[in-house]
């Protein structure tokens, strides 16, 4: 039985050990040799861009549009993991995001899932008042660079706004809705995952609500 573990969306925090994939532009331009170099020196990528890119190559960070294919065959894992990724995708993405995962889980296999969490967004907004940061919070609105620099930096990091977003529940409906099942919000550092390793179950605690469901036998 395969014991293969997927982080998808990993970003900056990639898991060790396991088999970590983004769908940042900068991975494709990381696979031509000395192109991130020119890129950078001619100023067309950012210093943060060229320092993803770097640290992608280092850590084996591999290329991954998970809403269309995820790169790996029926049943190969037994764990797939996302962090605030969801929330970049429309519905429809996240719902194609979801029925590739439940194609590469394994029958008993977990999806744990963490993104922004809009009930503790909302309950602030009604605390404090202030709508401005309410939005700006959300991430649904985000000012985009415009000219040949906006354009470039797209290409090398991709969208970077948030085009949905969730609280428990509706994440719970989602995970149900695609087929999963025994779906259970999760606290902060608490995991059905066995022997989870080096997984952090309290990656960005501070604004995330995290969920698990479980691949049908």
């Amino acid at each position: 039985m395969t014991n293969l573990r997927i982080n998808i969306g990993c970003g900056m925090t990639p898991t060790e050990g396991w088999r970590n994939f983004d769908n940042s532009p900068g991975l494709r331009l990381a696979r031509v040799p000395l192109l991130p170099e020119l890129l950078r020196r001619t100023g067309l990528i950012n210093e943060s861009q060229y320092a993803f890119i770097r640290f992608a190559r280092a850590n084996r960070i591999e290329y991954c549009d998970a809403s269309k294919k995820i790169p790996l065959g029926d049943g190969a894992a037994e764990v797939i993991y996302s962090s605030h990724m969801l929330e970049h995708l429309t519905p429809a993405g996240a719902r194609s995001f979801l029925r590739e995962a439940g194609r590469v889980l394994r029958p008993g296999g977990i999806i744990r899932l963490a993104v922004p969490d809009l009930s503790r967004q909302a309950r602030k907004y009604l605390e404090e008042g202030d709508a401005d940061a309410f939005v700006t919070a959300t991430g649904l609105a985000v000012p985009e660079r415009r000219g040949i620099a906006g354009l470039l930096g797209r290409l090398a990091a991709g969208p970077r706004h948030h085009r949905w977003m969730y609280d428990g529940p509706s994440l719970l409906r989602l995970l149900a809705s695609s087929g999963f099942t025994e779906a259970r919000v999760m606290p902060p550092g608490e995991t059905g995952i066995p022997d989870p390793g080096p997984l952090d179950p309290r990656e960005r605690e501070s604004d995330s609500v995290y969920a698990e469901a479980v691949k049908q036998a």
